[in-house]
Order: C-alpha cells, then sequence, then structure tokens
C-alpha cells in the first residue's frame, strides 16, 4: 500500500479521520500488509498544516514512516497546535516523536542588536526554536503564543492590502484575507498565517488567469518583473510538473515578498530573553537557529545572501549568556566549512546540538541522508535524547534534560545526552508510556 491507498484520510479536514487513517496504516504493517523502511534517519523540523505545509501533522507522520524514519517532530511556526495529532500518528506507526515551535524573536538590548541573523526579511529578529515542549506544557505555550499571532494576522490583513495595490493592471484577481488566505489555514484551530499562504493564493489567482506553462512564465518575467533561472523557467514550462504550484511560491518568496512585505513589530516578534526564559520556565529546549551565509538556497526560496556567519564568535556566547541550550541546524543547507566551524563553537560553550530539515513543500524529501554520515551521527543520538527528554518530561518535570531537578544534573551534558539517547532508542514507541520504564537505567541503577 502507498500513501495513495490512505490519502484521503490523512488530508482529511476532520483530525479524528485523519488519525484513523494513519491508524489503521499502523495496524495493517502489524498484520505484515506493509512493510516501512527503516533506515534510521530522524527529522525533527516537519512543518504541517498548521504553519504551512502540504501534510497534516498525521499525513506527516505516515510520510516520515514511509521514508523509513525512525522519528519526526512537528515544528510550526508560531503555533504548536499539531502536538497532540502528531504524537499520537507517530505512536500509531510506532516511531519516536518530539513536538516544539518555531518563532521570531527581537534581539534589542543586546550587543548584536541591529544585525542580520538568520531571518532574510528583517534585521535584529531571528528565528528560534523551541523543542522538546514536555506535553502538560502545550497549553501554556499556546497561550504564549496567542498575542504574537495577532499581532501577525494585523500585519498578514496590511500585507495583502498592498499585494492588491501590486496587481492593479495586471488582470489577476484581487485577494480577500479571509476568504482566500485564511481559508488556507489552520487558524480557527490554533493554527498560523504565514506569508506562505499569502503567496499560495495569489499563486491561485494567476493560474486561474494565465493557467500552466508559457503563458505563466511570460506573466512572471513581464507583468511581475521577475527574472527566472534557466531550472525554475523550465520547472515552470512543465506542465505536469506535480509540485508546480510550490515551484512557483518559491520563485515569488524569493523575488516578490519584499515588494509587499511589512516589517514586524515587538508585539510580533517579541524579546528574545522573554521568549527563551519562556521556554526555561516550561522544561522545553530553547535552540538558536543557525542558518549561515546562503550561496545557493536548496529550497529555491532564499537568495544568496550573508547572515550571522561575520559574528559567530560574538553570536555564541551571547545566545548562551541569554540562556538558550541548544543550537539548530540543518546539515544539507550548509558547507562541511560552515558545519565544522558550528559543531566547533557548540562543543566551546556546551550547547546540544539538535538538527532537523525544515519541510514545507510537496517537492521536498523526507530524507536527510547527511545524517548517516559519520561526522553527523551525534545528531541522531541527540535526537533520541531530545524525545526521551520530552516524554519523561511529560510525566515528570524533574526529568527535563536540563532541569536543576533532573537526578543527573551533577552529569556532563554529554554523559546525560548518552543515557537519554540510549533511553529513548530503547523505547518501544507503539508504547511510549512505556518510557517510564527505563528510570532506573537512566538514573544509574
Amino acid at each position: 500500500m502507498t500513501v495513495k491507498d490512505y490519502g484521503e484520510g490523512l488530508s482529511s479536514p476532520d483530525r479524528s479521520r485523519r488519525l484513523a487513517a494513519v491508524r489503521a496504516a499502523g495496524e495493517a504493517a502489524a498484520r505484515g500488509e506493509i512493510e516501512a523502511a527503516t533506515g534510521g534517519e530522524v527529522n525533527n523540523h516537519i512543518h504541517t498544516t498548521y504553519s504551512f505545509s502540504p501534510y497534516s501533522p498525521s499525513h506527516a507522520a505516515f510520510m516520515a514512516w514511509t521514508s523509513g524514519l525512525a522519528a519526526a517532530g512537528s515544528i510550526d511556526h508560531d503555533s504548536i497546535s499539531a502536538a497532540e495529532e502528531m504524537t499520537q500518528a507517530c505512536a500509531a506507526l510506532g516511531i519516536g516523536s518530539t513536538v516544539g515551535t518555531e518563532l521570531r524573536v527581537n534581539f534589542s538590548g543586546t550587543p548584536l542588536e541591529g544585525r542580520k541573523f538568520n531571518n532574510p526579511d528583517t534585521e535584529n529578529n531571528a528565528y528560534i526554536v523551541i523543542h522538546g515542549v514536555p506535553h502538560q506544557k502545550i497549553g501554556e505555550v499556546k497561550k504564549f503564543l496567542e498575542p504574537i499571532n495577532r499581532a501577525r494576522n494585523l500585519r498578514n490583513r496590511k500585507e495583502v492590502e498592498t499585494l492588491n495595490m501590486l496587481l492593479a493592471g495586471t488582470g489577476v484577481e484581487v485577494l480577500d484575507f479571509d476568504r482566500d488566505v485564511v481559508s488556507l489555514s489552520q487558524a480557527r484551530d490554533g493554527g498560523s498565517i504565514t506569508e506562505r499562504h499569502i503567496l499560495y493564493a495569489l499563486c491561485a489567482k494567476i493560474l486561474e488567469k494565465t493557467r500552466k506553462g508559457a503563458v505563466l512564465v511570460e506573466f512572471v518575467e513581464q507583468n511581475l518583473g521577475l527574472g527566472l533561472t534557466e531550472k525554475l523557467r523550465s520547472l515552470l514550462l512543465d506542465e505536469s510538473n506535480p509540485h508546480y504550484i510550490y515551484d512557483l511560491l518559491g520563485v515569488l518568496k524569493g523575488g516578490f515578498v519584499p515588494r509587499f512585505f511589512i516589517q514586524p513589530d515587538e508585539t510580533e516578534c517579541v524579546s528574545v530573553f522573554e521568549a527563551v526564559d519562556f521556554a526555561n520556565s516550561i522544561g522545553a529546549i530553547p535552540a538558536y537557529s543557525y542558518l549561515g551565509d546562503v550561496e545557493e538556497s536548496p529550497t529555491g526560496d532564499k537568495k544568496a545572501e550573508r547572515f550571522e556567519d561575520a559574528f559567530l564568535e560574538d553570536l555564541f556566547p551571547l545566545v548562551k549568556e541569554i540562556g538558550f541550550k541548544a543550537v539548530a541546524y540543518m546539515p544539507p543547507r550548509n558547507t562541511p566549512e560552515q558545519l565544522a566551524r558550528v559543531k566547533n563553537l557548540c562543543g566551546r560553550y556546551d550547547f546540544m546540538e539538535i538538527s532537523g530539515v525544515d519541510i514545507n513543500s510537496s517537492r521536498q524529501s523526507f530524507n536527510c541522508p547527511e545524517l548517516l554520515f559519520p561526522e553527523y551521527a551525534h545528531l541522531i543520538d541527540n535526537t533520541w535524547a531530545l524525545i526521551a527528554h520530552e516524554h519523561l518530561a511529560s510525566r515528570d518535570i524533574r526529568y527535563a534534560l536540563f532541569s536543576p531537578d533532573n537526578p543527573l544534573s551533577g552529569k556532563t551534558l554529554s554523559e546525560r545526552i548518552r543515557r537519554y539517547s540510549r533511553v529513548g532508542r530503547e523505547t518501544d514507541w507503539h508504547h511510549p508510556e512505556s518510557i517510564f520504564e527505563k528510570i532506573e537505567f537512566l538514573e544509574g541503577k
């Protein structure tokens, strides 16, 4: 069986139907009717429909499982509403799960205020991830994110108004925020709305006017004034391209967004101190997201640009002082030289290293073979430690990996990660609650 056999259920607007579909897949596997590949890979950073993605949480878990991943994590922009479903879906399939949220913070009041960190759209604002949220704290995260999303949606509406002025004279129908943008999101169920939602709605309007192929390419180049590489032009000329709208979206994100983008304020991009203090207070793991200078974007939606590489030696001690516990990075996005430098700095400042590849397009593979290279094997170990941290802390907050009350708080970070990683690997993830049977090993008794 393939995803097509479960597709309608996995993409249903009804959460109970989605979970029923993924449970049916797990039951079929238990009967020997499906055999998912097992390659040992993991991915902690899969976006779902609760921010922007073609995949519901159940569908994301299913795709991770059928791609051979041993563990999967949902990370949505300004939302954690996928968490419960993702956890249940992964359990149905017997793979490890982890949940969190990605948000933007401002670095005002720090020695690096005003710098361009890892956000292509703004200076002074940076993406961070709150990883490994204990499940009893999910409600607190939702409350923390509520004012952020209110501010974001006020800005989203203004951006659509600006975009509509740009569309005047192009023959493209203007967008209605509620009808065309909100309807694409899970905003009414705790999801966020991003620029990608606006762009997806715009793509649909453009396709209504031009259809696929040469006419669309001419519209993009002539009416919107966007240059296309030969690769992108070829993709948009191919009317049978199954990822067509996502490829068009990538073109618009790379070149058109700056024309209608409005800078977020500090209600939407909260203080880095506030966000990190909050994450630590709930036993989660706040991680700075390293991007590094971009020469060529692997996802096609970022132009060549300089980010934090020029001041990494100043950034790492600063984020350590602020209270970050980890640095997140994505091996496929960076050069070996960039990755070696980040690994060295993580070791120097005793940061947990967390990896994942953000999935938000149907074109992207769920696999990240780079994680199987010997030099990155520790990232898989760290994923299992992250998963064990989250599930143990969900039963008893003392077992949060960085809790001062953790029975292993006197051990080095590397030793804690080693023990937590083994617990994560050895747990039967069809039954996540069984992880508490590993406590004696964890404590070395």
